[in-house]
């Protein structure tokens, strides 16, 4: 991410902030070595952990993504544990309903317990 923040930067950005939200290796997860949020802040102003995306399962639902709720809580956790400046949640009041992303969403009655965990 050294290099797309300097872009930023050169382009008048003041301050830039990178998200870490796991990669796919082609075994339908998203992965997320947390010594990226490390790594990225020795460049970013902020470090962002994506709690919701890093728990995806790409392609595990009949053509659309998938997801492991139960770890985001988890993720959050090592993210700070990792020195993460702030975190990301897709939250709906019923996530099988939503129309993006449904199978990683936070049902939106378990964020203030996370938040006041964090």
């Amino acid at each position: 991410m050294k290099y797309p923040i300097e872009k930023a930067r050169l382009s008048g950005c003041s301050k830039v902030w990178a998200t870490e939200r796991g990669t796919f290796f082609g075994y339908n997860n998203n992965v997320v070595d947390f010594r990226n949020i490390a790594e990225m802040k020795e460049f970013a102003d902020a470090v962002i952990m994506d709690c919701t995306h890093s728990v995806q399962t790409p392609g595990t639902e009949n053509g659309k993504s998938g997801g492991e709720p139960a770890y985001i809580k988890p993720m959050a956790l090592a993210g700070k544990a990792f020195g993460a400046d702030g975190y990301f949640f897709e939250v709906h009041p019923e996530p099988s309903k939503a129309l993006s992303d449904a199978g990683c969403i936070l049902q939106l009655d378990k964020l203030s317990l996370i938040l006041n965990e964090l």
